[in-house]
């Protein structure tokens, strides 16, 4: 007979909704609770057949009461709170044939229940949200248990957590109770956590440490903050465990007021109130805060850390925390940091250049990605990378051009196409300051050259030279010169060239002193060796030597002496000349980046939207003018007798005695006035002039018809080439 009503019950729909709603699923269960009370069981009864789709505030059932657990009468308020097991129900789940529930051990209020035979009226009476009714087995009271809401929002938000936890902590003050309970009943759904001040034991810190310099203290605060509240563990969620705090103490807990606590919060985030158990003294735990974005960011983990590290130098101590101070943001893309030579390995030396030593080797730790808040600590990545080690020599007592370098590094690395600068360290033999950067696998762009000439294509060849006025572009709109742009100070990285060795630069408005030269002299622009000013239009010059030395696959006058007779002959007009055919269009471009009168050369930006305009019709389908050459030229030096030497090695050429590539002091006096050479210019004679070779070039291409300002940076991931020679490697790095 059981089994057949059951299975009625199971089968039954609801008249209202045609369907089996809620209504039905607390039907079936009436006959298996009882309160012992007629009106009270109506009372119940007719709430849940009232629950069709959805459920609604007045829904209630009865609660054993042995589902309740830390029951305790609250004296002052005359109600009981106790926390509710199983907590409210959510939904019915088909899968289970029960009841959905949420807020396990919630904490409820229990309230006498006067009279049952007027229980409408009571409800109706009770401004807190009714969960159901339930019975001391004790005192045979019935009880009213309430969900405690906050008459601001209309539900239970964080002010009715922090409440229903006030009788479980004290500061032992007076004043500091009060002052800590009435920041937590502030804290309502639209006000943040974040203002919410906690009673902090003592033994929730440690790692606590007194610093002498400003008086007060530092220590891990082991729980971390408060983040939300967690319906399912009934308890708040913290963050940022063993975050590093400081303790300022409280001189007297009287002068704890609201204002006070505005007055720092301009410079601190607060986070509660703790008190020394032995010394008695009371104590705010903070946590210092960027006034720039309002908040903890990068800046602020890299300052609690100052403490832990020097380099033995003011002024590199000062210029690290300068750069870190400087990284707001998430990623962190702005600061250095100071390396232990330990955290190094496999070091090996690699080449000498013009101050010092380059060494390559593996960082142990890797570079940092940004900050870790569940480990409270430095996430990093590319553990045992390699890196370039560039030192000084006698930077002991750190030198000006060193410095310089490191400080013009920095202001530039947030470019690609730099090389990037990760920090600085120390050799502890030679006491020189080391920088570490960006190491390049396949060397200097001259040794890269050498090796894997023979399989560049045009557009690779393009490509390089976009990537290098890129850089160099950067460096100018930074109102800066680089002044010793050569191919050994051009790094070939996987995908792209970068620009190195920024010791030279310096602002555009900087006068130097006259004749005190130093680079390599086939890329030094004629007005500079007459000891003229340097200005961006010489890095310019430098430029056009590189384009030559992509295109030709060889080094600028390799077969000379450099010496002051090629000085000479450059003020005089020499420039180096091909022995192959070369487009039209990039001869007119090498030639006006080489032009002797130093105002008739483009700028960098004038020659990247050139580049950049090649590299995409390189990739079209249609036919250019630019194709149209390069297919002539193509063709014309496949007929001829000349070819580059090379061997499976890479290119092969006899480079004279006397030709230097390193960067050097060079002192030239009574150079002649720089001209271009008629002999030069009428080489590939197609040019229209001088003066009008990048006017000619621009309209060639039509650069009028595109927006240059909006062009996308041009992605080398579709470059067939990089896909099919991943593997090229060189040793050796920049001279």
């Amino acid at each position: 007979m059981d089994m057949l009503l059951k299975k009625q019950t199971l089968n039954k729909k609801c008249v209202k909704c045609k369907r089996r709603c809620n209504s039905i699923y607390f039907q079936q269960n009436f006959r298996n609770w009882t309160s012992g009370n007629e009106y009270i069981d109506k009372f119940i009864q007719g709430s849940q057949l009232s629950a069709h789709k959805n459920f609604k505030p007045n829904i209630l059932e009865w609660i054993p009461y042995d589902r309740f657990h830390n029951i305790r009468y609250i004296e002052n308020i005359g109600v009981y709170k106790a926390n509710w097991i199983d907590g409210n129900i959510l939904y019915w789940n088909f899968m289970t044939n029960d009841w959905r529930r949420f807020g396990q051990y919630m904490f409820v209020t229990l309230k006498l229940l006067n009279e049952p035979k007027i229980i409408v009226l009571e409800f109706k009476n009770e401004i807190n949200k009714p969960c159901g009714i339930t019975q001391n087995p004790h005192t045979k009271d019935y009880m009213m248990v309430l969900r405690d809401i906050c008459k601001q929002c209309s539900c239970k938000c964080n002010s009715m957590y922090f409440k229903q936890n006030f009788g479980n902590w004290t500061s032992g003050n007076y004043d500091i109770d009060e002052f800590i309970q009435n920041t937590q009943l502030l804290a309502h759904m639209k006000s943040p956590v974040s203002d919410v001040l906690e009673w902090i034991p003592y033994n929730r810190l440690n790692n606590i440490k007194y610093i002498e310099r400003n008086g007060l203290y530092k220590a891990n605060l082991i729980n971390g903050n408060i983040c939300k509240w967690s319906e399912l563990y009934q308890n708040w969620e913290r963050v940022n465990q063993n975050m590093l705090v400081t303790l300022k103490c409280l001189n007297n807990p009287i002068n704890v007021t609201e204002e006070f606590m505005i007055e720092i919060k301009i410079d601190y985030e607060f986070y509660g109130i703790t008190q020394d158990p032995h010394i008695k003294n009371y104590m705010i735990v903070l946590s210092d805060k960027c006034k720039k974005c309002n908040s903890k960011c990068n800046a602020i983990y890299f300052k609690q850390n100052f403490e832990s590290w020097t380099s033995g130098n003011d002024v590199i101590d000062q210029f690290i925390q300068d750069s870190q101070l400087s990284d707001h943001y998430n990623d962190v893309n702005e600061a250095l940091e100071w390396i232990n030579y330990d955290r190094f390995n496999n070091i090996e030396y690699v080449s000498k250049g013009g101050f010092g030593e380059i060494c390559k080797a593996n960082w142990i730790d890797g570079c940092i990605e940004k900050w870790d808040n569940i480990n409270q600590n430095w996430k990093r990545h590319d553990e045992n990378m390699v890196v370039a080690l560039k030192s000084l020599n006698h930077s002991k007592n750190i030198t000006l051009e060193f410095m310089n370098e490191m400080i013009l590094h920095h202001k530039l690395d947030s470019n690609y196409k730099i090389i990037k600068f990760y920090g600085i360290t120390q050799n502890p033999e030679t006491e020189n300051y080391v920088m570490v950067l960006e190491y390049a696998d396949d060397g200097s762009l001259r040794k890269y050259l050498d090796t894997n000439f023979n399989k560049l294509l045009w557009r690779n060849k393009f490509i390089y030279l976009y990537d290098i006025i890129h850089g160099l572009r950067f460096i100018h709109e930074s109102n800066l010169i680089h002044r010793n742009l050569h191919s050994g100070n051009i790094l070939k990285l996987e995908y792209n060239a970068a620009i190195t060795d920024i010791g030279l630069c310096k602002p555009a408005n900087c006068n130097v002193q006259k004749n005190n030269i130093y680079g390599v002299l086939p890329y030094i622009a004629p007005e500079i060796l007459r000891g003229q000013t340097y200005t961006q239009a010489t890095d310019i010059y430098s430029f056009g030597i590189i384009m030559y030395e992509v295109i030709s696959g060889l080094p600028p006058f390799y077969d000379l002496s450099h010496d002051e007779y090629l000085a000479i002959k450059i003020c005089q007009g020499l420039r180096p000349r091909f022995d192959i055919e070369v487009p039209q269009l990039v001869m007119d471009l090498i030639k006006s980046c080489l032009d002797a009168n130093l105002l008739m050369r483009p700028n960098a930006e004038e020659i990247r939207d050139i580049l950049y305009i090649w590299r995409c019709e390189l990739a079209s389908k249609q036919t250019t003018e630019l194709q149209k050459q390069i297919k002539e030229a193509d063709v014309t030096n496949n007929n001829s007798n000349y070819s580059i030497s090379s061997t499976c090695f890479g290119l092969s050429y006899k480079t004279h005695s006397e030709a230097i590539y390193t960067s050097r002091l060079l002192n030239f006096d009574n150079l002649p006035e720089p001209k271009n050479s008629d002999d030069y210019y009428e080489q590939n004679d197609n040019i229209i002039s001088i003066e009008s070779s990048v006017v000619s070039l621009l309209q060639q291409i039509n650069v009028s018809q595109l927006n240059i300002n909006n062009l996308t940076e041009p992605k080398n991931s579709d470059d067939d080439y990089y896909e099919q020679n991943e593997s090229l490697q060189i040793d050796n790095f920049s001279n």
